[in-house]
């Protein structure tokens, strides 16, 4: 444990942060998992509408360096292929 007040400030800090950024990821995946989901159901226009809000959760997370923005990048372009796909 932290002995310093220093270090004890620096280990709540980092609780916290971490906290914050399990809340973030989550939040990426369900957004993924929506997208995910209207695709499995076939319809098209509705899977667009969901992965136009889900790309704007994957920028927030990607520009909060939660992840990198190339994995966002990655994720963006797989699910716009399966939506292609769908026609």
């Amino acid at each position: 444990m932290a002995n310093s007040a220093q270090a004890k400030k620096r280990a709540i800090q980092s609780e916290k942060r971490r906290r914050h950024n399990t809340s973030l990821r989550s939040e990426l995946r369900t957004a993924i998992k929506r997208v995910k989901k209207a695709i499995d159901t076939g319809d098209k226009t509705a899977a667009e509408a969901v992965f136009r809000v889900s790309i704007s959760t994957l920028d927030s997370i990607a520009d909060k360096r939660i992840i990198h923005k190339n994995k966002a990048a990655r994720h963006k372009s797989r699910l716009s292929a399966s939506i292609k796909a769908l026609a």
